[in-house]
């Protein structure tokens, strides 16, 4: 039964609405068959592990026997050393203490926040270059290129490079997806192309800034000098790169699920475009009802865990199905419901413990902006496909085209 529905949740027919599958699937909350992955479902224990020391992310922890079918999914750039997502204290800590400096508080508190003009700027500009109302695709057209814009500025990208990076970060996250029908020799030719073409790049970049820093992330990530001293030039890379692909893919799938939801709840998206401030709940709802990360397979115990009576063992792999725990109905009430209004929307979207989403603020910042702003200037926007086109990729879930139309365009 497990079996079945374990296959039926990574079958891309079940991609546009997998949440029927979650709701059977919690009715074994720890399940396990052979020597699969070790599936939770229920949100207090997918929280408990998220913060469990025992559980760790570091693949080099797993038992080989351990079979992951979600493998192919999450392979991370081959030539460079793992990035602070897959690594354990101390040197998960250390990585992400020294990211975090130029990034957020307590060093640089305002980065985030003195970005929102530059956001509303880039918002504007991609809704203005809408010229066709009457078919737009708004994840190629907007929800895309938005956040591979932000990450540009953010790190320092040269305004007249953005083009070539916004072309290197397309085909990387391409490979996240799943391609059965593809040539597999001549996709991982190609990746692996983009790959190097852009750690070459950064590796330029890393190297100009060192000598020429500017007011820019990587400038300051390569001449940082801390109390954790500095990063190693292929720790450097190694973290760029996770801030590039992670940074983007799922603020993109967080704004596409986000404008299909509205679309499909026409009264919200009403309230949305008479009061733009309604966009911090509707983010906050959208995290718990469409997360963009459905499940963090990347896990394994150093320890046997016993989590409702069933003893994990040391070694085997976690899957975290947190997507799953945000329709739990012994946590949120009416669940399968688009409520913003929640009074307690403490959601899994973003994960949590010592490898909660590092990029959470500017994720919502970028998505409160989009949909607020989206709201406002499309005339009477509608779905022209529903459910539209999904991506191959069960981790990463969101469509891959978002065909809308509008009678025009608010200035």
């Amino acid at each position: 039964m497990t079996q079945a529905i374990l296959r039926q949740i990574l079958d891309h027919a079940n991609r546009a609405n997998p949440y029927p599958l979650y709701e059977e699937l919690r009715k074994t909350p720890v399940y396990h068959e052979a020597d699969g992955p070790y599936v939770i479902s229920k949100y207090h224990d997918i929280q408990s592990l998220l913060h469990d020391p025992r559980v760790t992310s570091d693949a080099r922890n797993l038992k080989s026997s351990a079979a992951d079918p979600l493998a192919a999914e999450q392979q991370e750039e081959t030539a460079l050393p793992p990035s602070f997502l897959r690594l354990d204290p101390p040197e998960h800590d250390r990585l992400r203490r020294m990211t975090n400096r130029p990034f957020g508080p307590p060093h640089s508190p305002r980065r985030i926040y003195d970005m929102h003009d530059e956001l509303k700027d880039i918002v504007s500009g991609l809704i203005d270059g809408i010229d066709a109302p009457d078919r737009i695709d708004l994840v190629d057209q907007f929800s895309y290129p938005f956040p591979v814009t932000v990450i540009c500025r953010l790190l320092g990208v040269p305004r007249e490079d953005e083009a070539r990076f916004h072309t290197w970060a397309d085909t990387i996250a391409a490979g996240l997806d799943p391609a059965p029908d593809a040539d597999p020799e001549e996709r991982n030719k190609v990746i692996h192309n983009a790959r190097t073409e852009l750690g070459m790049y950064l590796a330029g970049l890393i190297e100009e800034r060192r000598k020429k820093p500017g007011d820019d992330m990587l400038s300051e990530l390569a001449t940082s000098h801390g109390p954790d001293g500095a990063m190693t030039t292929m720790e450097l890379l190694s973290t760029a790169a996770l801030l590039l692909i992670a940074g983007h893919e799922t603020t993109v799938n967080l704004i596409t699920n986000g404008m299909l939801t509205l679309l499909r709840n026409p009264d919200i998206l009403q309230r949305l475009r008479e009061d733009p401030k309604l966009s911090v709940p509707i983010v906050e709802e959208l995290l718990r009802f469409e997360p963009p990360v459905q499940v963090v397979p990347q896990r394994s115990t150093l320890a046997d865990i016993e989590v409702r009576g069933v003893t994990i063992p040391k070694g085997a792999s976690l899957w975290l199905v947190l997507a799953s725990g945000n329709r739990d109905p012994d946590r949120f009430a009416h669940p399968d419901r688009f409520d913003p209004d929640r009074g307690d929307i403490q959601h899994l979207g973003f994960g949590s413990g010592i490898h909660g989403c590092f990029g959470a603020p500017l994720a919502r910042l970028e998505a409160q902006l989009a949909l607020s702003e989206l709201a406002r200037r499309l005339e009477n926007p509608r779905l022209l496909e529903d459910p539209p086109p999904y991506r191959q990729n069960a981790v990463l879930r969101g469509p891959r085209h978002l065909p809308i139309a509008c009678d025009g365009i608010r200035p």
